[in-house]
């Protein structure tokens, strides 16, 4: 329980240190957080405390909720939850003035809020359906003119709340795709220099479960950028200062993300493959120290393209393409050397090393350049060393 909350604390510490370091998701979440209390506050300070309305705490409870991760989402949310509180709104008040008694009006409207809470077309917004039943009823507020000042004051809270959205620092969420983007090659070249190592130092059942975890967290990458270039799309749509925004370097097409989810697979294969090698029940022949050592190089190559793949994203093209070619060659030379060793094994070693040659080898070949704006220029995937 006291680890737990260790880690806890210290992921919330270093959130909070990025925050205020420099801008990302992380400070973008301060702002939007910010937004929403202020929104909350501009809507009681017009309802609540300028005109003393009646029903003035439906403006903050409104406003609050309406600044969300972007403008568009913001105005259908607006509508879902003003069609939703009226609903509640009225069906409570019809029904506690048709029978003139709380708890009998609570049977008959709450099973009929709660399912049209539960209808897909009011999105997370559904909720609202039955509170606002349970405030109408719980409080008395079922005559004519507490329904309109009800549905008035949402209706004042919704418009503060989509306005400080919109027009104050409009969210655009450009920052999670180049995190995203950013993060793909990165770990994928941290994670295949520190197999590198393992295989030169050696390396046990709990060192390869790892790398293979880690490899697989490389394809929730993948599933990261596919949600934040969604994000980014939606965050453009009624968004007035969109085109205000220095936005910087134009992105890489999807085709970088099919790219990146092809080398991924590999790259989790090679690691069940390794890590079935040093299982507590082996399944695959444990390899000798000098095949290991052509597979350390070949996976350190392999890690120096992803590397050079990252710092072409960043810009430092012209440098970066020439050093990812000369490392693509490096690894499909290391390659052909660790083929090699498949002649000189006996038939169990050969299969765990030629599961080891099949996958590196798809690795390599996924590594090759698809788009001259992002990957490498030039055949230096062209695999003359591949035989």
């Amino acid at each position: 329980m006291w680890q737990w909350l260790s880690w806890e604390a210290s992921a919330i510490g270093r959130s909070a240190r990025r925050a205020i370091a420099s801008p990302g998701p992380e400070r973008d979440v301060v702002t939007q957080s910010l937004k929403a209390a202020g929104a909350a506050a501009a809507a009681w300070a017009l309802t609540g405390w300028w005109w003393q309305a009646p029903m003035a705490l439906m403006a903050p409870w409104t406003a609050v909720v309406l600044v969300q991760s972007t403008v568009y989402r913001s105005l259908r949310s607006g509508v879902q939850q003003l069609i939703v509180i009226a609903l509640g709104t009225v069906l409570a008040a019809g029904a506690a003035n048709l029978t003139g008694n709380t708890m009998t009006a609570m049977l008959l409207v709450l099973p009929v809020t709660v399912l049209l809470g539960n209808y897909t077309r009011f999105g997370e917004h559904g909720l609202y359906a039955p509170t606002t039943a349970l405030f109408v009823l719980a409080y008395g507020s079922h005559s004519g003119l507490d329904v309109l000042h009800r549905l008035f004051e949402s209706a004042i809270g919704a418009v503060i709340g989509i306005a400080v959205n919109a027009l104050i620092l409009p969210p655009v969420h450009l920052r999670s795709v180049r995190e995203s983007l950013r993060r793909l090659p990165a770990e994928s070249a941290e994670l295949l220099h520190t197999i590198a190592d393992g295989l030169r130092e050696g390396y046990g059942r709990q060192q390869a479960e790892a790398w293979h975890d880690r490899a697989r967290r490389v394809t929730a990458i993948l599933g990261d950028l596919r949600d934040a270039r969604l994000w980014t799309r939606e965050s453009y749509r009624l968004n007035p200062g969109s085109r205000l925004r220095r936005t910087g370097p134009a992105l890489p097409p999807t085709e970088w993300d099919q790219a990146w989810e092809r080398i991924a697979d590999p790259l989790v294969a090679l690691t069940r493959n390794l890590a079935s090698t040093v299982s507590e029940t082996p399944t695959l022949r444990p390899l000798p120290d000098p095949v290991l050592a052509h597979l350390s190089d070949l996976l350190r190559a392999a890690g120096d393209v992803c590397a050079a793949d990252r710092a072409v994203l960043e810009g430092r093209g012209a440098s970066a393409r020439k050093e990812r070619a000369i490392a693509l060659e490096s690894a499909w030379a290391a390659h052909g050397r660790l083929k090699r060793q498949l002649l000189k094994q006996d038939s169990e070693t050969a299969t765990s090393l030629g599961g080891l040659v099949a996958e590196s080898q798809q690795l390599l070949y996924e590594l090759a350049p698809v788009d001259g704006d992002v990957r490498a220029h030039g055949d230096g995937g062209s695999g003359q060393n591949r035989g």
